[in-house]
């Protein structure tokens, strides 16, 4: 069954709408045919009981004589005494068998209608019995009124319905594959375009159509997709050019230092040589440490998260920092907690904590508190250093990464420009933020992360 059932939309569509109006239609067309005939039925037994209560008046009177040929809606009229024989009967029953005479009951008068076949001619009668007390005694009457019209009317119906409906339905049909063949074009150039899109053209865009419809919001939304993509690869492929260049540096100082040491025939140089070479080899690990969290952060990787108090952590990573330039100040709240990974946390501690001794003159303060009221609370870690600071139209920038405001500076600290942007995204994989923000003097670096929720 379902090897039957059309593949593509536009099929199924039109599939669907035909068979709903298929069905429709014949409803309708039963329901209009069944109203139709109950209608033209009720006419008929209106017109023959009229004839039929008349005649029994005057049978009742004992005025049989005056009864009057039917009219042209009645097709015949025929009186039966209770013992089968016949008092009255229009023109074309003459002849004709009387009636089997209806049961007797109580006096009085009484109807009952039902369908014979054609008395004169090929239509159905309908006719109505009416039972009534002459002088002579209980007689029944019988009026019968031709359905020739019910006949014609079904007959011309039927025809016009079963002439009408295959014309309907095929024009439903053909609208609905104009009409969805017409909806779906966009929807087939935009796959097109997407399909011939790789990864090195992510600048081609697909057609928007003018409809402000559902079509037309997908291709919108397609090419914001793509965009994001295009800025993905821009920053991917920068990404690799500033790491490379990063690398390149201290591999070539490296190797620079090695083969000195290996031209030099004099000992007492080489423990300069060499540590020299130890500190390259140093700041290639962390260059790779740095790049290697990048991907996973890039990656998206869970990461465990568990309640902490977050003024603990930022005191016991202090506690662990040896030989800092300048000395480190904590004001920190206590039961500050929040729910994060331990490891992460710390790393965004301590890179915050690195960037503000690399500028500070004289020290660096570092400030926990809380924020907010009512449902959402947030916790709030401010470093701040008294150094150069950050110009307000760089506060951006220094979390992108390989970025330093001070090239020379930074290298001389051996800085790759990647702590910030480290602490950014560690950040926002925890659901916080993390900017730089105005200070009387020096650089001001705020986190803020949301505060555990107890039930």
């Amino acid at each position: 069954m379902r090897r039957l059932w059309p593949t593509t939309v536009r099929a199924r569509a039109t599939v669907g709408a035909g068979l709903v109006v298929a069905a429709a239609l014949a409803l309708a067309s039963f329901a209009l045919l069944g109203l139709l005939e109950a209608n033209l039925l009720r006419n008929a037994e209106n017109d023959a009981r009229r004839q039929a209560e008349t005649v029994a008046q005057l049978a009742a009177t004992g005025k049989l004589g005056r009864a009057r040929p039917p009219g042209r809606a009645v097709e015949f009229v025929q009186v039966v005494s209770a013992d089968g024989r016949v008092l009255f009967s229009s023109p074309n029953l003459i002849g004709v068998p009387a009636f089997p005479p209806a049961p007797l009951g109580t006096p009085g008068t009484r109807m009952h209608t039902w369908r014979v076949r054609p008395v004169d001619g090929d239509h159905r009668q309908r006719v109505v019995q009416v039972v009534t007390q002459t002088p002579d005694g209980p007689a029944t009457v019988y009026a019968g009124a031709s359905l020739r019209d019910a006949d014609a009317a079904d007959d011309t119906t039927t025809a016009a319905l079963v002439i009408g409906m295959p014309l309907l339905l095929g024009t439903v049909v053909l609208v609905t594959w104009r009409v969805t063949g017409h909806a779906l074009r966009p929807v087939e150039a935009i796959r097109a375009e997407v399909a011939g899109i790789s990864d090195r053209d992510l600048h081609r865009r697909v057609p928007v159509p003018a409809t402000r419809d559902e079509v037309a919001r997908l291709a919108e939304t397609m090419n914001a997709t793509l965009d994001r993509l295009e800025a993905s690869g821009i920053r991917q492929r920068q990404f690799i050019a500033d790491a490379s260049h990063e690398l390149r540096s201290p591999i070539t100082v490296l190797r620079t230092q090695l083969e000195v040491a290996l031209a030099v025939r004099d000992p007492e140089l080489w423990p300069e040589l060499i540590g020299g070479a130890l500190e390259d080899i140093e700041r290639l690990q962390r260059l790779a440490a740095d790049l290697l969290l990048l991907a996973r952060i890039d990656a998206a990787q869970p990461v465990t998260a568990v309640p902490l108090d977050l003024g603990a952590l930022v005191r016991e990573v202090l506690e662990e920092r040896l030989g800092d330039r300048v000395p480190v100040r904590v004001d920190l709240a206590a039961d500050v907690e929040v729910t994060a990974g331990a490891l992460w946390l710390g790393r965004i501690v301590t890179n915050l904590v690195d960037n503000a001794q690399r500028y500070a003159v004289r020290g660096v303060d570092v400030t926990l508190r809380t924020t907010g009221g009512g449902g959402v609370r947030t916790a709030v870690l401010e470093v701040v250093d008294d150094g150069p600071g950050i110009p307000g139209a760089e506060r951006e920038r220094v979390f992108e990464r390989f970025t330093r405001l001070d090239d020379s500076r930074s290298r001389d600290h051996g800085g790759a420009g990647l702590g910030l942007a480290i602490a950014r995204d560690l950040s926002t994989h925890h659901g916080g933020t993390l900017t730089a923000e105005d200070c009387a003097g020096g650089a001001r670096l705020v986190l803020r992360l949301p505060l555990t929720q107890r039930s």
